[in-house]
Formats: structure tokens, C-alpha cells, sequence
């Protein structure tokens, strides 16, 4: 293509969309891929690559993107635990020490409890943040989640139930959205 400025800026705002549209499922890669794209768009920006190597930089980043998508299904979780599972992983002293069919089971069971957990505006009172809090907190806990690690991985969490409380107050029945309230 003899305008490769113009293909980039073209798969720079595809690649953007996908990431975007990942950020609803997992906080953590969603933001290891936007700072993976601002700094191949920077570099060219810079002239320190040539629009085609950001091209090519950028689809690896989209062939990252898709294999990140498969990576659940390969490990038998679903895109919400692979979510939580990194939010857990995002330190890797914490694979190290816990490994990663017991990070797995940790994911599945924060999916669970915090899914059953959540109402509607859950994010916005101190109380039900608090409640979501403690409830990382035993859960971790209880699994031997290493405690200089903890804080972190409570604040990821948290962040994560977040992005996907939205679809969590979706799936809630009209009854218990009427409990949820005040």
C-alpha cells in the first residue's frame, strides 16, 4: 500500500476497538495491550521505526490479541475466571509460589462468590465494597495467597469485578435487583 501512514492509523483503531472491547472481560491484559500499542505508535512517532516495522508491530500485537482470546479456552476457564486468574497472576512471584492450577481454582471460586455477591450499585457503597473486599481478602486467605502479595492482587481483583459488574447487574432477576436496592 503506497499510504502506509494511513494503513497504520487504519489497523491502530482496529487493533484499539479489540482491545477496548477486551477491557470489559480482563483489566489486566487490556491494559499490557494498550501500552503495547501506545509504544509501537511512540516509536514511529519518534521516527524510530519506519511505518512499515510498526505495521508489523502491530500485527503481532493483533496476533497477540487473538491468541490471548483462545488462551481460556485452552486452560478450560471461562473469559471472566481467565480474567481473575490474571488479575492473580499479574505478580509472578505469586505463580511461583501458588502455581497455576491453584491460581485456577482461586480464580473460580473469586468468580463465584463476587459474582453472587455483587448488587447492582455495589461499586458505588462503601458498604458492599467493603463486603466485597473481605470477601477477596478470605479467599485469598484461605487458599495461602502469599501476603505481601495481597493488597495488590485485592485492588486488581476489585478492579476487575468492576469491569464486569456491569454484566453481572444485567444478569440479575427483577426481584433481586428490588433486594439490592437501599
Amino acid at each position: 500500500m503506497p499510504q502506509k501512514n494511513l494503513a497504520l492509523q487504519a489497523l491502530r483503531k482496529l487493533i484499539d476497538g479489540e482491545i477496548r472491547a477486551g477491557n470489559r472481560t480482563g483489566v489486566v491484559r487490556t491494559r499490557a495491550f494498550s501500552e503495547r500499542l501506545e509504544e509501537a505508535i511512540a516509536r514511529y512517532h519518534g521516527n524510530a521505526i519506519t511505518a512499515a516495522e510498526a505495521i508489523q508491530a502491530l500485527i503481532a500485537l493483533a496476533k497477540d490479541i487473538r491468541a490471548e482470546r483462545q488462551r481460556g479456552e485452552a486452560a478450560g476457564l471461562s473469559r471472566e475466571e481467565i480474567a481473575f486468574y490474571d488479575a492473580l497472576a499479574e505478580n509472578d512471584s505469586a505463580v511461583e509460589v501458588m502455581g497455576d492450577a491453584q491460581l485456577r481454582v482461586i480464580a473460580h471460586e473469586l468468580l463465584g462468590r463476587l459474582k453472587s455477591k455483587a448488587s447492582v450499585d455495589w461499586q458505588h457503597r462503601e458498604s458492599a465494597r467493603a463486603l466485597m473486599r473481605v470477601t477477596v481478602k478470605r479467599i485469598l486467605k484461605k487458599h495461602g495467597y502469599p501476603p505481601d502479595l495481597r493488597d495488590t492482587a485485592i485492588q486488581t481483583v476489585l478492579q476487575q469485578a468492576e469491569a464486569l459488574s456491569a454484566a453481572w447487574a444485567a444478569e440479575l432477576s427483577p426481584n433481586r435487583r428490588s433486594q439490592a436496592r437501599p
